[in-house]
């Protein structure tokens, strides 16, 4: 007589893996859940740019839309991206591992993305929220010689019992990656082992400053902005909602610490800092915002 197993349904699935990331998170470990809000998997230049490279493949583009739905409905629980490597946990029918391993960016490769670009990105800013030209933006995202990686130069590795090399798992995370490029679009140049400072105009480059916070003036000219430090220093000692990137701002001057240390501090890139404090309004994931309000607290 045939066996059918009771029917565990997507919300029970859901439930359970949730429970095992909540176990993780009192150990300490800092969740980066993948949240997708509407239809889009990405929206920005890079995230856009990332699935769309992704999808021109053949193998890639007849086994990436397994992963759509798992992507969509929060089924990646958790997505960290380091130096090279993608680290995840995506419910399935349990919580699997995932891991993703990216060979850093040819030596010759940067060095042509580079001299194709050079003198034509003017700032941090407008390279990360990509604002290049149509010259630009076609260096960088070119098929073969830019910055986004050839399936040659990618290693998927899933705890799944699914055979396929790029299982609905596997496909679920690459597309999250899409998404967090949207709010962290630096996170491909970590990817890549490449330094985004490198493809700024020389005279506006951080060069000179490596390592230390810039000065104001220099933010000021980088930025495009007017930084009233007398205006920060005024506002409330209160846990903010950190809707502003003043708000932001207020926090690390309070903290005395530079740009860099406050990185360290929240587990982000000086460069995600630099965006958040130079951004009018910010819409930050839940967990920077909580990494955000337990320095606050802290503080308090």
């Amino acid at each position: 007589m045939a066996y059918w197993g009771r029917y565990v349904s997507v919300a029970e699935r859901r439930a359970k893996a949730l429970k095992e990331v909540d176990k993780l998170r009192k150990k300490g470990v800092r969740i980066q859940p993948v949240q997708i809000s509407g239809r889009a998997l990405a929206r920005s230049f890079w995230g856009k740019g990332w699935c769309e490279h992704l999808e021109s493949f053949s193998d890639y583009s007849n086994r990436l839309p397994r992963g759509r739905t798992y992507a969509r409905n929060g089924s990646v629980c958790h997505l960290e991206i380091k130096d090279g490597l993608v680290k995840a946990m995506v419910s399935g029918s349990s919580l699997y591992q995932i891991e993703v391993k990216i060979m850093p960016l040819a030596d010759t490769t940067w060095k042509d993305v580079k001299k194709l670009c050079g003198g034509q990105i003017g700032s941090m800013l407008e390279l990360l929220q990509g604002k290049l030209s149509k010259e630009v933006m076609s260096v960088v995202s070119d098929r073969r010689h830019g910055l986004f990686p050839q399936p040659r130069e990618i290693q998927l590795s899933c705890s799944c019992p699914d055979w396929a090399t790029m299982c609905k798992h596997v496909a679920a995370v690459l597309y999250g990656v899409g998404n967090r490029l949207d709010d962290e679009p630096e996170l491909l140049f970590l990817l890549r082992g490449v330094n985004p400072e490198e493809l700024i105009s020389a005279e506006l480059s951080f060069a000179d400053g490596v390592g230390e916070e810039l000065p104001d003036e220099q933010l000021e000219t980088i930025f495009g902005i007017d930084l009233d430090f007398e205006f920060v220093q005024e506002q409330s000692t209160e846990v903010d909602n950190f809707e502003t990137g003043d708000a932001v701002a207020t926090l690390r001057k309070r903290l005395g610490l530079s740009v860099r240390e406050f990185a360290v501090r929240l587990g982000y890139t000086p460069a995600t800092v630099y965006r958040w404090e130079s951004s009018p309004k910010l819409n930050l994931r839940q967990s920077a915002r909580e990494a955000l309000e337990r320095l606050a607290r802290k503080r308090a």
